[in-house]
C-alpha cells in the first residue's frame, strides 16, 4: 500500500493485549486516512449507549497517506472518539512530529479499546509495542511528561503524545499534548485518554514511507513548496504567527469580542506584530514545514519563562479581546499553564468568557463562583479559573463540564455561544456567512477548520473546486454550496493529512496524492473523497441522536451588532440552510443523508444502517 505502512496497532487496554492488523485497503481507498478513515472503523464500534468517558468508547489515533512523507506541512495526525463534551463525533488534529514517527515505527494508526486497572503509557518501537506502568507519571504537566518518558526510555528522539492534570482529572475539554506545546485540543479526547487509564503513547522509527511515483512526487512536492512559499498567507504567518492576521480580523468583525456582544477593540497590543516586537524569540515549524507559524516566547521578565510555547491567534482571542484583555504577556502565560495542563484554549477560553458575562449582566454573582469577583479585562482571575478547571477545584468543577453545562445549571441555555456542545471558535460568523453554514453542520460542533469560509472570502480560493470567494455578507444558494465544497475539500485535508495553512493549488495537492498512493485521480474524483467521509461523519452523529434541529446557531450569533464590520448584518439562516441540504442531498426533517445521496457516494452499507 503506496503512501502507507499498511497496519494498525490493537491495544486492548483492559487485558493488556497488542497486536498488528493489516490495514483495510478497500476503507483507505474510500476515505484516504486521517479522521475520514478513523471514521470507518469506529462506526462499526461506537452507538448510542456508548459512554463517552467509559472503558466502551474506541479511541483512534490516525494518520494519512501524505503523513511522513516530503510533502510540506503534512506533519499531522487526528485522534478520534465519541466526545465527552458533546456526545457526538469527537475528532482533533495536532502538527508536530508525532504523526510521522508513528509511521517511522511501522503503523497507520492505533485503535485502543477497553481501560488499563492502572495507569500505563504505550510504547512503540519499529514495529514492537508494549504497556508501561505510568503510576509515576501521575500529576506530572505534559512537558514534564513528555521528558519523563524520553529519559525513562533512554530515547531522547522519542516523540511522545500525552495527557496533563485535566486529563487525569476528566476534564470535559482535556487536550492531547506532543512535541511540547502542539496539542490536540478539541472535543476532549484527552479526557477520553484519562478515562481510560492512558497517560501516554511515545513512538519512535526509523522506516519510510513507500511512495508509488517518487520522481513525480519529488516533482509535485517541489510545485507545492513553492506555491505556499509564494502565498500571502505564508508572508503572515511566518514572520508574525497566527496572531499576525489580528486587527485586520478586528477590523472585519471576524474577531469577537467581550463573548461576543463587543463590536470593536484594539486588539494591536496582543498582535502578532506587538508579538514579533516584544516577547519573540523564535519562530518554530512542524515537520516539513515551509511556513513555521509556531512561537517561542520569553516572559521571563513578568513570569519567570523564558521559553513558552505561543500564543497563538484562537488564545489570543479567546483570552485577549473575549475578555475585552490587552496584557500579551499575561496570555502567553495563560496559553503555557493551557498547555501543561492540556486544555482546549478555544472551550477554555470561551467557557470563561460566558462566566463573565454571566457576572456582568447580573445572572451570577460572587456567590455562585465561590467569592470570585469577574470584570472584563481582569485576565488574573481568568488565569485562576484556568488553574481550577484544570484540577476541578471549587467553580472550576463546574466550568470543566464547558459552556453549554454553565448555561444549563444556570437555566440560560440559550445564551451558550455553542454549537451542538462544541465552543464556537474565534471567527463569528456575522463576518462571514459561509461560517454560520458551516458552524452549524459541522460534524463536531462549531470548528472553524472544517470549512474555513471567512479565509475563502478573504481570497484563498481553490478556483478548479468551484470553491471561489464571494461577497461576505451574502445569504444564497450559491454560499450555501460553496460552504459544502469548502468543507468536504477540509475534510479531505484532515485525510491525507495536511495543514490548512498550506493552499497550494488543488491540483497539485492531487497530483502529490496520486504520485503518493498510485492512484489515478483526476479532478473530479477530490471532492467526493472529501464528501463521503463527511457524509459518513454526519451518518455517525445520526446514529448518536443529532437531528435536523440540531443545524442552528446560538442566540447570540443571530443578534445584529450595532458597530464595528459587521455592523447591523446576520446570516438569513433559513435560507442557508435550505439550500445547504438541497445541495447535499439531506432530508430536510430527520437531518439524514438520503438513501440516494449515500449510495451515490459509494456507502450503501451505511444507507442500510440509517435507512433500514
Amino acid at each position: 500500500m503506496n503512501g502507507y505502512m499498511g497496519k494498525l496497532l490493537r491495544v486492548d487496554l483492559s487485558s493488556g493485549t497488542i497486536e498488528d492488523e493489516p490495514l483495510n485497503p478497500d476503507w483507505a481507498r474510500q476515505f484516504v486516512g486521517g479522521s475520514g478513515l478513523a471514521a470507518r472503523y469506529l462506526y462499526d464500534l461506537i452507538t448510542s449507549q456508548t459512554d463517552p468517558l467509559g472503558a466502551d468508547n474506541p479511541l483512534m489515533f490516525m494518520t494519512g497517506p501524505l503523513v511522513g512523507t516530503t510533502a510540506p506541512s503534512c506533519g499531522r495526525y487526528v485522534v478520534c472518539a465519541r466526545s465527552p463534551l458533546t456526545g457526538i463525533w469527537g475528532e482533533s488534529n495536532s502538527g508536530g512530529y508525532w504523526g510521522p514517527e508513528l509511521k517511522f515505527a511501522g503503523y497507520d494508526g492505533i485503535l485502543l479499546t477497553g481501560r488499563a486497572a492502572h495507569p500505563v503509557y504505550l510504547w512503540v518501537k519499529d514495529g514492537v509495542a508494549e504497556l508501561r506502568d505510568a503510576g509515576h507519571l501521575q500529576g506530572q504537566d505534559s512537558y514534564q511528561t513528555q521528558e519523563s518518558i524520553r529519559q525513562e526510555l533512554g530515547e531522547p528522539k522519542a516523540r511522545v503524545a500525552c495527557i496533563g492534570p485535566a486529563g487525569e482529572n476528566g476534564v470535559k475539554y482535556a487536550a492531547v499534548m506532543n512535541d511540547a506545546g502542539r496539542a490536540a485540543g478539541r472535543t476532549g479526547m484527552g479526557a477520553v485518554m484519562g478515562s481510560k487509564n492512558l497517560k501516554a503513547i511515545a513512538v519512535r522509527g526509523t522506516g519510510s514511507v513507500p511512495l508509488a511515483d517518487e520522481e513525480a512526487f519529488k516533482d509535485y512536492v517541489r510545485q507545492a513548496r513553492g506555491a505556499i512559499k509564494e502565498d500571502i498567507a505564508t508572508e503572515i504567518l511566518r514572520p508574525m504567527g497566527t496572531a499576525g492576521s489580528a486587527e485586520m480580523l478586528m477590523m472585519l468583525g471576524d474577531m469577537p469580542s467581550r463573548y461576543f456582544t463587543g463590536d470593536e477593540m484594539d486588539v494591536g497590543p496582543i498582535g502578532g506584530a506587538t508579538m514579533a516586537e516584544t516577547i519573540l524569540v523564535k519562530h518554530v515549524a512542524c515537520y516539513r514545514c515551509p511556513i513555521a507559524c509556531g512561537r517561542l516566547t520569553d516572559i521571563s521578565e513578568r513570569y519567570g519563562l523564558s521559553r513558552v510555547d505561543g500564543p497563538e491567534y484562537e488564545t489570543i482571542a479567546a483570552y485577549g479581546s473575549l475578555l475585552l484583555v490587552d496584557d500579551l504577556p499575561a496570555i502567553a502565560y495563560v496559553n503555557h499553564l493551557c498547555n501543561r495542563c492540556g486544555l482546549d484554549t478555544i472551550t477554555s477560553g470561551v467557557t470563561i468568557a460566558f462566566t463573565y458575562y454571566l457576572y456582568d449582566q447580573g445572572i451570577i454573582s460572587a456567590q455562585d463562583t465561590g467569592g470570585l469577583e469577574l470584570h472584563w479585562g481582569d485576565i488574573e482571575t481568568a488565569i485562576r479559573l484556568t488553574e481550577m478547571i484544570a484540577y476541578r477545584e471549587g467553580f472550576g468543577d463546574l466550568l470543566a463540564e464547558g459552556s453549554l453545562a454553565v448555561a444549563r445549571h444556570f437555566g440560560v441555555e440559550e445564551l451558550a455561544v455553542q454549537v451542538n456542545g462544541l465552543e464556537v471558535p474565534m471567527h463569528d460568523p456575522r463576518a462571514s456567512f459561509g461560517m454560520a453554514v458551516n458552524y452549524a453542520t459541522g460534524p463536531r460542533g462549531a470548528c472553524h477548520n472544517q470549512g474555513d469560509m471567512y479565509l475563502v472570502d478573504q481570497g484563498q480560493q481553490q478556483e478548479e473546486l468551484g470553491i471561489v470567494m464571494g461577497e461576505r455578507f451574502e445569504s444564497s444558494a450559491e454560499k450555501a454550496q460553496i460552504t459544502a465544497r469548502q468543507q468536504d475539500w477540509r475534510t479531505l485535508y484532515n485525510a491525507m493529512i495536511m495543514c490548512v495553512f498550506a493552499n497550494p493549488p488543488a491540483s497539485i495537492t492531487r497530483g502529490m496524492l496520486s504520485a503518493a498512493t498510485g492512484w489515478d485521480l483526476t479532478m473530479e474524483d477530490v471532492l467526493p473523497l472529501g464528501e463521503r467521509a463527511f457524509n459518513l461523519k454526519r451518518a455517525l452523529n445520526v446514529r448518536l441522536g443529532l437531528t435536523a434541529a440540531n443545524d442552528r446557531l446560538p442566540k447570540l450569533l443571530l443578534q445584529p451588532l450595532p458597530g464595528g464590520g459587521t455592523e447591523g448584518r446576520v446570516p438569513d439562516m433559513d435560507l442557508l440552510m435550505r439550500e445547504y441540504y438541497a445541495w447535499r442531498g439531506w432530508d430536510p426533517v430527520t437531518g439524514k443523508p438520503t438513501r440516494e445521496r449515500l449510495v451515490a457516494l459509494g456507502l450503501a452499507d451505511i444507507a442500510e444502517d440509517l435507512w433500514p
